[in-house]
């Protein structure tokens, strides 16, 4: 059934970039690059952002007991892009947002990327000398910060300001303390007239729209430049692939090879986004505040992630659409509430980030009444996607992220970086090229021609790619495990552990050993009232890996595992804790 179904998907990708069709596609050369486009791109994010006053009085951005419509967002957009045009903000500027994910976050967002300003998110979990380097790497022309980061700055933040090569202004959000000198208090700048319109902006399809920084292991990270013609063509990536999805699937069940669906009861609900993860990274930016405000839809934001309050809000708000990271699926389907809450309204829980392990595909479908799974495999470096898997094919292809977006070349290579030859057993470095690839780091140039050759980013994953096309992500190469010469992917060895109904958290790393090299260790939280052995963990595992895949080395703990501000487990720390390093 399903190679019937995927003969479907690929004619319906071929009418998708048929001449005349929204999603009809041209080559153009950008920094000495071929690259595919789609040539009905709008140019810019702020010509993007225009189109949504269509939407006018839709509610757009819900903050736990806060409502706005688009039309009372876009009048502060245009307040605050004066008022930053006033204070010198022009194009080829920069603006950094250091705070929660508030209203004001996406506020600041779009009055930056419209001014022609890159706006640089800073993680809101960085110490005071994280935040202080960003600063000083980034430059920014103003700082919009709320009151917990304004308190961690500190003294650093005057330091900082004396540093610059220009004066950094201050926008406080949410914040009574006293301010620093030359600072504004955001009600201050809301107070202004309605200037009815933006300032006006010379801004190129390849001009910075905004920094993101990379979550570096060692060190500090490195400040991606995400374009508007990247980011612009990311969001168009998002609807060509859910819209080939929907073609395939009809095809089918016109031409008789899969079941028609049961037919929806009620009328359809709005489009309702949850974001639980940090509007700073290109997960909850990119793949969900662009799709979301383009198509009118309404945003809910949390406060912090709690699964107990999130199926709350979805209760309360009618959420259509559930995107995080998959440990946040798999604590909503945990919860003690889910079989209480009302979440009859969820159409999607989807997961991206890092690895959805099979079980939860599964597990998703199961719990959704109205909707299925979905997965996303991208990165920073993208933009956002660069692959999607949903619906019927996540079900048959679990443990596949899915096809690659059209408007990328893609590659496997060896650690050399040689081509090699495709095939479904042959296993490589992935590596992709295309309108959607950064333009590099700032202040980094070393790291630019490390990471992208010739327009070919390196992503640093190893992955192989079956003959329908579907790329399977093995792992990441700095995790993978040699032990005495075979390579354990430690995404495999998580994902069979997760298949025990008493684990509610795994992950899998290497741990030295004399004899073999690296050894397979894991650590593992049981479920809340369950236990489990460690000889109880190897008898399930026997029969779902090869022996030299089972961990040899077992830790179990009570408390979750520990998580970075985008919901990732902290892998390495909890292996340096373990192994006193």
């Amino acid at each position: 059934m399903i190679t019937a179904v995927i003969e479907h998907y690929k004619a319906a990708r071929a009418e998708l970039e048929a001449p005349g069709s929204p999603f009809a596609m041209d080559t153009i050369v950008v920094r000495n690059v071929p690259i595919r486009v789609f040539k009905s791109a709008p140019p810019t994010l702020r010509v993007l952002w225009e189109l949504t006053a269509a939407h006018g009085p839709k509610q757009y951005i819900v903050y736990e007991d806060e409502h706005f419509t688009f039309d009372e967002i876009h009048e502060q957009v245009r307040k605050l892009a004066h008022y930053l045009a006033d204070h010198g903000v022009k194009a080829g500027d920069r603006v950094a947002l250091a705070m929660r994910n508030y209203p004001e976050w996406i506020v600041g967002y779009w009055a930056g990327v419209s001014l022609g300003a890159a706006v640089v998110g800073m993680n809101a979990w960085w110490t005071p000398s994280e935040m202080e380097y960003a600063l000083d790497d980034s430059h920014p022309k103003v700082l919009i910060v709320d009151d917990e980061r304004l308190e961690r700055l500190g003294h650093v933040l005057n330091a900082v300001r004396v540093r610059l090569p220009q004066p950094m202004h201050v926008i406080s959000v949410r914040s009574e303390r006293d301010l620093p000198a030359d600072a504004a208090r955001w009600n201050d700048v809301m107070s202004a007239d309605d200037p009815g319109s933006l300032p006006p902006a010379e801004i190129d399809p390849d001009d910075d729209a905004c920094i993101f920084y990379t979550s570096g292991t060692t060190g500090f990270p490195k400040g991606a430049q995400l374009t508007h013609r990247g980011s612009v063509h990311n969001l168009l990536d998002l609807v060509y692939m859910t819209t080939a999805i929907t073609m395939a699937e009809a095809k089918a069940v016109a031409a008789g090879d899969v079941p028609a669906p049961e037919a929806p009861t009620g009328a359809p609900l709005p489009p309702v986004f949850m974001a639980p993860t940090p509007l700073f990274h290109v997960t909850a930016c990119n793949c969900l505040l662009h799709p979301a405000t383009a198509s009118g839809a309404k945003i809910v934001l949390t406060y912090k992630w709690d699964a107990g309050r999130a199926l709350e809000l979805i209760e309360r708000e009618q959420v259509t659409n559930f995107s995080g990271v998959p440990t946040m699926g798999r604590e909503l389907l945990m919860h003690p509430d889910w079989n209480t809450r009302d979440t009859s309204s969820l159409q999607g829980i989807s997961g991206g980030g890092s690895a959805v392990q099979p079980d939860l595909v599964r597990k998703i479908a199961g719990a959704l009444e109205k909707g299925q799974p979905s997965t996303g495999y991208g990165m920073t470096e993208t933009h956002g996607i660069i692959t999607a898997n949903s619906s019927r094919f996540y079900l048959d292809k679990p443990s596949s992220c899915g096809p690659v977006v059209p408007v990328l070349d893609y590659k496997l290579v060896d650690d050399d970086g040689n081509e090699l030859p495709p095939g479904p057993d042959t296993v490589g470095i992935l590596c992709v090229r295309g309108s959607i690839v950064i333009k590099g780091y700032i202040n980094r140039p070393d790291a630019t021609a490390e990471s992208i050759k010739d327009g070919w980013l390196n992503t640093g994953d190893i992955a192989r790619i079956d003959d329908d096309g579907w790329v399977y992500i093995v792992d990441r190469a700095k995790d993978m495990v040699i032990r005495g010469g075979e390579n354990v992917y430690c995404s495999e060895v998580e994902a069979a552990i997760y298949h025990l109904e008493s684990v509610a958290e795994a992950i899998v790393f290497g741990v030295p050993d004399d004899r073999l090299g690296e050894e397979v260790a894991a650590v593992i939280v049981p479920r809340p009232g369950d236990s489990i052995s460690e000889d109880e963990l190897r008898a399930f595992l026997k029969d779902k890996l090869s022996a030299y895949k089972i961990p040899s080395k077992v830790w179990f703990r009570e408390e979750l595992l520990p998580r970075n501000a985008s919901g990732k487990f902290l892998k390495r720390d909890v292996r340096a804790e373990i192994l006193g390093g």
